[in-house]
C-alpha cells in the first residue's frame, strides 16, 4: 500500500480504501475491508459512499460487494498513457523479448516498492509471481535492484527503511548490508541480477532506464530458469538489455517523458 503522508486528509484517506479494495483483487463486502481498516466504521462508511457516488468504487446490490469502478479504470488508462514508460517501451520489450526468447519486464518504482508495467511472456511461458500491474519488493528483484542502485542516496535510503527483507528463497538478501553491497557492484557493472532470490528456480538480469543526466525513469530485465540457462548465460545478454533500455530511454525524452522534461529545465535547453 502506498505510504499515507500525514495531512494528506480526506483524499489520502479515500486512496488507502482504493488501495485496500484493490488488494482483494476480487468483488469485497465492507466488512472484510472494515477487519483490516485503520478507520471507524462510519467514517469508513462515508468513504466507500462517496468512492462509489464519484464512480471510483462500484457496488453490485445482488452480492453487496465493492470493486474498482469504470471512472478509475478511465483514469488508470489515461496515467498508463501519459506518465507510464508503457506505451514507450512497447516495441522495445517486444522486440527484446524476441530476439532472447526470454521473458522481459518492464518496470517503474511505486514508493518502496516495484510497480511491474508490461510484461512479454517467453516463447516457452514460465510461471511466475509477476505480472503487469501488479506490485514486487525492491531488495530481492533484478529490477528493483537495478534501478534502487542509481537513485541518490536519501532516496536508496528511504527506500531500503521499507523493505520487510523477508526470506523468500535461501537466496535472498536479508539485510541491508548484503543489500547495499550489492547495489554497488550494480553501480559499477551498470546492471543488476536476481539470483533465485525471490523465486526458487527464477533468475534475470536487469538494467536501469536512465535519462542523460542519471535520473532513474524505469527498469528493464531478461528473466528465464535455472533449467533453462545459467546465471553466466544470462548474464551475457547483459549488453543487449543495457542497450534496449537505453533505446527506451532516448524514446522516453523524445516522447517528453515528464521527469525528462524536468531534468531538461534544470539543464537550461
Amino acid at each position: 500500500m502506498a505510504e499515507r503522508q500525514a495531512g494528506d486528509g480526506t483524499v489520502g484517506k479515500a486512496l488507502e480504501v482504493l488501495d485496500m479494495v484493490a488488494g482483494f483483487e476480487r468483488p469485497v463486502r465492507f466488512s472484510e475491508v472494515l477487519e483490516d481498516s485503520p478507520y471507524p466504521k462510519g467514517t469508513l462508511y462515508r468513504l466507500f459512499q462517496t468512492l462509489t457516488n464519484q464512480g471510483m468504487l462500484s457496488y453490485d446490490p445482488d452480492r453487496q460487494t465493492y470493486g474498482l469502478g469504470v471512472r478509475l479504470v478511465r483514469l488508470a488508462h489515461a496515467a498508463w498513457q501519459q506518465s507510464s514508460l508503457a506505451p514507450i517501451a512497447r516495441s522495445y520489450v517486444d522486440a527484446l523479448s524476441q530476439s532472447t526468447g526470454e521473458t522481459v519486464h518492464l518496470a517503474q518504482f511505486d514508493h518502496a516498492q516495484v510497480l511491474y508495467l508490461d510484461k512479454r511472456n517467453a516463447l516457452n511461458p514460465i510461471e511466475m509471481y509477476s505480472q503487469a500491474g501488479k506490485i514486487g519488493p525492491a531488495y530481492c528483484t533484478g529490477v528493483g535492484k537495478a534501478m534502487m542502485a542509481f537513485l541518490g542516496e536519501e532516496e536508496v535510503a528511504r527506500i531500503i527503511a521499507q523493505q520487510s527483507f523477508h526470506r523468500f528463497t535461501e537466496h535472498t538478501l536479508t539485510t541491508e548490508a548484503a543489500l547495499r553491497a550489492d547495489l554497488a557492484d550494480i553501480r559499477v557493472k551498470g546492471f543488476g541480477m536476481d539470483r533465485e532470490e525471490h523465486e526458487p528456480g527464477i533468475i534475470c538480469i536487469a538494467a536501469p532506464i536512465l535519462t542523460r543526466r542519471g535520473r532513474v525513469l524505469g527498469g528493464l530485465s531478461v528473466t528465464s530458469t535455472t533449467a533453462q540457462k545459467s546465471l553466466a548465460e544470462l548474464e551475457a545478454l547483459a549488453p543487449q538489455v543495457q542497450a534496449t533500455a537505453q533505446d527506451i530511454a532516448v524514446e522516453a525524452q523524445n516522447w517528453r517523458f515528464p521527469d525528462q522534461a524536468t531534468d531538461t529545465i534544470r539543464a537550461g535547453t
